[in-house]
């Protein structure tokens, strides 16, 4: 039996060049899935795309940092930014936020409601939530997430993993465990695999498949990539340095051979709405 392999397309709606390459990589490539994200700038581009796209499984991309704005005012979610009413840049705000107990899961239950909220009224079903640099990672925001993930009926949730060594990989990989026992105790669905926080940025067919056949070796029957593709040379994507190579990871997911190499591993292309069936 085939492993499912679900490749979901991060940060949508972030630019207009962004929501093209996702729709290029969905209609001449391997993407299944996209994760609109709520603050991003070009959210009306990314959602008339999505009503003229039904096959693209879509998700919400819940955003806790980055460069946009929340979509509450500061003084509703205090705890979640700073003095000028901006999110952190960085998950690692979160966390030394989240050790200092001064992260108000309030603040963060009024926000991730908006923000799903908003993905909801596009009017495409929405299967599967996962968050912007990966926050649910971090109990108190995958407390949230679970938990909206249950009230809106969303039936699965990105479980992220790392196979780096080192503190940042060792971390991420316990904190994972603990948010797979979460998603199960809740009856939400996840797959057995994950890459794509390792490749941030960096997907290129090498890193493909090598993480399709770690996956393949382990035995999941079911594994998420999730990747960022983007335009070359777009104006808008100069906001954000995080040193992505967004073309390259574009031109990686519309390759023909990343189709064959999805075959040679022993997977096939699927969405978050299959993994009902082998889990």
């Amino acid at each position: 039996m085939s492993g499912l392999l679900v490749v979901t397309a991060d940060d949508l709606g972030l630019t207009d060049g962004v929501c093209r390459a996702v729709h290029a990589a969905h209609t001449g490539g391997i993407v299944t899935a996209t994760s609109l994200l709520a603050v991003g700038q070009a959210f009306d581009t990314a959602a008339a795309m999505l009503r003229a796209t039904p096959t693209l499984e879509l998700g919400a991309h819940l955003a806790l940092v980055g460069e946009d704005p929340p979509l509450l005012p500061a003084r509703r979610v205090p705890t979640l930014v700073d003095a000028r009413g901006a999110f952190p840049l960085t998950y690692r705000t979160v966390v030394a936020r989240g050790l200092a107990g001064r992260i108000d899961p309030d603040d963060v239950r009024r926000e991730l409601t908006a923000q799903l909220e908003r993905v909801l009224s596009v009017g495409v079903p929405v299967t599967h939530l996962d968050t912007h640099q990966h926050t649910h990672l971090w109990p108190v925001v995958g407390e949230v997430v679970t938990e909206l993930a249950g009230r809106y009926e969303i039936p699965a949730v990105r479980l992220p993993s790392s196979r780096a060594r080192g503190p940042v990989g060792i971390a991420v990989r316990t904190l994972s465990r603990r948010l797979e026992r979460r998603l199960d105790a809740h009856g939400l669905a996840r797959t057995d695999g994950y890459a794509g926080l390792d490749e941030a940025g960096s997907l290129d067919l090498g890193r493909l498949d090598a993480a399709l056949a770690g996956a393949a070796r382990d035995g999941v029957a079911s594994l998420e990539v999730n990747a960022h593709p983007g335009e070359a040379g777009e104006p808008e994507l100069h906001r954000f340095a995080w040193g992505y190579r967004w073309a390259d990871e574009l031109a990686a997911l519309t390759d023909p051979r990343a189709r064959e190499l999805v075959e040679r591993r022993g997977f096939r292309l699927a969405a978050f709405g299959d993994l009902g069936a082998v889990r």
